[in-house]
């Protein structure tokens, strides 16, 4: 029983290593591989923005007194001369009512004048009445006049501070916020403005660069002066907090005249067209500057991985072994990498199916084109 037993036994095992024996290795993976050349590529510096309304208005008080209406709402959209704001003008009127009834009684003193001249005229001439008398009687209607002019001024000056009570919209544009409410008083002297109004048809970016950043950037635009080379910057774009591109492209305009020595920085003014009032003051992003670079070896992000912060790829090296080797990156372009060191032009590069891989084994390769990569990556 026992002998007939382990016979069995033997049996299958003979039966099982047989079997381990006659297995054949699984054929190597079909892989996509692209062979690597040098190109033309964009890169993008980018550097943090704030927006600002090419026209951003305190609006203040030019008199004393308490609010009596306020028009608008805070945020609302308003056109040049629309009303904001009144200020009581009963006081102001007031001035005004008294300026014109000065202006009535200073012609009346004219016409006085002007009879008491015309009496003594005659006499004079026929030395009834010594010339002391219509010298005098001038005098008096001189006075008359520049008191007129006087009244007349005062009434001016009068009717300007009532227009004052009302004040409109010095352009159009949006309303900020409203820190007094109906009824609070006001002063021209006022430390906080009634609100801040920004025209927002064009919006100014403003940015800085370091002294190395600034340096390095000149050096690569055209012209002989800084102003030359500002004029011949390529249109930039706006990155928008939700990673968005603002669909215009802005130009540099201004280039601020000096650096500042606390920051190390010189500061840039980039115009955007906000036609559809996209941008409002106070918004933040990212101004992304263009530079072409030629003759760049582009690596796909996809054909490469990350360990410990440092950046490999599969390279296909001889009877289709795939081996490991870290690259060095120069910049980025879209969804490329920039290699300048680990890899040189003429390799070819496991694309896709990294996951599936590991490091010595063999594959099947499957060329295809960089250029379809590439423009796909577009």
């Amino acid at each position: 029983m026992k002998k007939i037993i382990y016979s069995g036994f033997f049996l299958v095992l003979v039966a099982c290593a047989g079997n381990q024996f006659n297995q054949t290795p699984p054929p190597p993976q079909a892989l996509p591989v692209i062979k690597l050349n040098t190109g033309s590529a964009t890169i993008w510096q980018e550097y943090p923005a704030s927006v600002e309304g090419a026209v951003n208005v305190e609006i203040r008080s030019q008199v004393n007194g308490y609010l009596e209406k306020i028009y608008v709402e805070e945020g609302a959209y308003v056109l040049q001369g629309q009303p904001l704001f009144s200020i009581n003008s009963s006081e102001y009127r007031e001035y005004a009512n008294n300026a014109g009834a000065a202006i009535q009684v200073a012609k009346a003193n004219i016409e006085r004048a002007q009879v008491e001249v015309d009496r003594i005229k005659p006499l004079v001439d026929n030395k009834v009445v010594a010339d002391i008398q219509l010298k005098t009687a001038l005098a008096n209607l001189s006075a008359s006049k520049a008191a007129l002019a006087q009244a007349v001024s005062s009434k001016g000056s009068a009717d300007i501070t009532v227009g004052y009570t009302l004040i409109k919209a010095p352009v159009s544009g949006y309303i900020g916020h409203i820190p007094f409410k109906k009824g609070s008083v006001v002063s021209k002297t006022d430390v906080i403005p009634l609100t801040v109004l920004s025209e927002v048809n064009n919006v100014h970016a403003y940015f800085s660069m370091s002294e190395s950043d600034f340096l390095t950037f000149l050096s690569k635009v055209e012209g002989k002066t800084t102003e030359e080379k500002v004029k011949n910057i390529s249109p930039v774009e706006l990155l928008l907090p939700d990673n968005t591109i603002y669909k215009i492209k802005g130009r540099v305009e201004l280039v601020q005249g000096q650096f500042d020595r606390n920051a190390g920085a010189i500061s840039f003014r980039v115009v955007f067209n906000n036609a559809d009032k996209q941008l409002r003051s106070g918004m933040t992003g990212k101004i992304r500057i263009p530079s072409m670079l030629h003759e760049q070896l582009i690596v796909p992000q996809e054909a490469t991985y990350e360990v410990q912060d440092k950046i490999f790829v599969f390279a296909l090296g001889d009877s289709n072994k795939i081996a490991s080797k870290q690259i060095f990156i120069s910049g980025k372009s879209g969804s490329n990498y920039l290699v300048n060191k680990g890899l040189v032009s003429g390799e070819t590069i496991l694309f896709s199916g990294l996951q599936r891989v590991r490091d010595g084994i063999f594959i099947a390769p499957q060329p295809i084109s960089l250029d379809s990569v590439l423009r796909a990556s577009l």
